[in-house]
């Protein structure tokens, strides 16, 4: 390896005096501290959706990646550097590290920051790799670095940026299979079409009516005021000439225009404006345009929609998930910081927060009765398992996800943020997951607040969860 270190590197030196040595001594310096990483990755951030999640995966790699080559590989693998003498003068930069030359720091953060932003981002990890091998290859330019000290550190950083996704998982980018529903009706440039907008709903500023109605002109557009009750707007506007219900706004807006548009047996229409749009996402609409597209082709699916009922009162529906205890505290904190350091950072923060203020319920689920933390019912399996959910691979499966954190062991907290720190928790006694058709949650003890689709509804001592038996139509494009 030294043999060949040393020929390439006299390789590099012989290389002629060009005005690019000069580039890549900027370059080089640029990524000192990752700071060329680090503006990058607020560049992506700026905007809401992949590439922001690939900015925050990508920092994520970063700090793993240097804590992991300096703080062990290189007090592990002392090597001295190339000898000043190795390359021409004009290479050498002003102030060189002098810290162990195995791994390569700046080639580890390049290849880690690069390879976490493609898994969530291919088009943007396929725009940055050329520079990540620039800075990378710039380090044997300027003499600093062996080419086997690039390796490893690119090695390592790729290795890094891979196992983040045993906390982080990476979301699927195909949406969750349903079933095809051939009758839905077409309904060109919207005729037919009943649209709630949310003006608070849209983007920087923007009424997403304004584009609904670019989209589907045909369409009769109902705009709420902030604190209307959309139900009752939509209800008293539904006519003989209603073929679909449709909304605009986030999953809590979507959640109730889905309940009468399954008690009115009319198919449903979802354009995603939302802060995170989850249902929108499963279902495979990123947008206006999709929508509407569905809409004018009368493509649609049928899905499942859950409902729960508070003490034996009259069933809500919920799309996708319901949740007991410190659940609804958890999401509300998560939201808060997730656009500050991503949705799985501020999950952990914010579970970490909510358990450690939190008071266990006694509970009795399907007649056993036990201590926990917090309760969560999801429409459908969510993935991954053993984690915090995140999605769903199917929305037909007729089946119920019940995931709860038991607080009757010893030290069950603590148990449980070592198992997620480890990525174990399917192996954890702590945590509990299992899915049913239905599901039933008496608390024993104060009711206890309700949230579905991230809003609070309610409180309760008798919870009672279902999958309806009738399912709900949506459009979406096919795939």
């Amino acid at each position: 390896m030294n043999e060949t270190d040393r020929a390439l590197t006299r390789r590099v030196g012989k290389l002629p005096h060009t005005r690019a040595d000069d580039g890549l001594k900027r370059l080089t310096a640029s990524a000192n501290h990752s700071l060329l990483w680090l503006l990058i990755a607020a560049v992506l951030a700026s905007r809401r959706g992949v590439t922001r999640r690939a900015a925050f995966r990508g920092l994520a790699a970063i700090a793993g990646a240097s804590l992991t080559a300096n703080a062990i590989a290189k007090p592990l693998f002392p090597r001295r550097r190339p000898a000043a003498d190795a390359l021409p003068n004009w290479r050498a930069l002003p102030d060189p590290p002098t810290s162990s030359s195995f791994p390569s720091g700046h080639a580890a953060s390049a290849v880690a920051f690069t390879t976490a932003v493609a898994m969530e981002s291919p088009v943007a990890g396929a725009l940055i790799a050329p520079l990540a091998a620039t800075v990378a290859y710039s380090r044997v330019h300027t003499g600093v670095h062996w080419p086997s000290d690039v390796v490893g550190g690119m090695a390592l950083g790729g290795a890094v940026a891979l196992a983040t996704r045993r906390w982080w998982p990476v979301r699927p980018t195909s949406p969750a299979t349903a079933r095809p529903h051939a009758d839905a009706v077409a309904l060109p440039d919207g005729n037919g079409l009943l649209l709630a907008c949310n003006p608070l709903s849209g983007d920087g500023g923007v009424d997403p009516a304004e584009e609904a109605a670019k989209r589907l002109p045909a369409a009769r557009i109902v705009s709420l005021d902030n604190g209307d009750d959309l139900v009752a707007q939509l209800e008293s506007a539904i006519d003989r000439d209603t073929r679909a219900i449709g909304v605009a706004g986030g999953d809590g807006t979507v959640c109730a225009a889905a309940a009468l548009a399954a008690q009115r047996q009319l198919p449903l229409v979802v354009l995603p404006t939302g802060t995170l749009n989850h249902f929108a996402r499963d279902i495979g609409v990123q947008s206006i345009e999709d929508a509407a597209d569905a809409v004018s082709r009368g493509e649609a699916v049928a899905v499942d929609l859950a409902s729960v009922s508070v003490n034996r009162g009259k069933p809500r529906p919920f799309l996708n998930t319901a949740s007991l205890g410190g659940y609804p505290d958890m999401v509300r904190l998560r939201e808060r910081w997730q656009d500050r350091w991503g949705k799985w950072p501020a999950a952990t923060f914010a579970l970490v927060r909510v358990l450690a203020a939190a008071m266990p319920m006694r509970v009795r689920v399907d007649g056993h009765q036990l201590k926990v933390w917090i309760l969560f019912v999801g429409n459908n399996q969510y993935y991954p398992r053993g984690m915090a959910p995140a999605y769903r691979p199917s929305l037909d499966g007729g089946l119920l996800d019940v995931r709860y954190l038991r607080a009757d062991l010893p030290l069950s907290r603590l148990r449980f943020v070592l198992g997620a720190l480890a990525g174990a928790l399917l192996h954890s006694r702590t945590y509990v997951q299992q899915e049913a058709h239905s599901v039933r949650v008496d608390v024993l003890g104060q009711p206890v607040a309700l949230a579905t689709d991230g809003e609070v509804i309610q409180t309760g001592s008798r919870f009672e969860f279902t999958v309806a038996r009738r399912p709900l139509v949506v459009y979406r494009p096919e795939s």
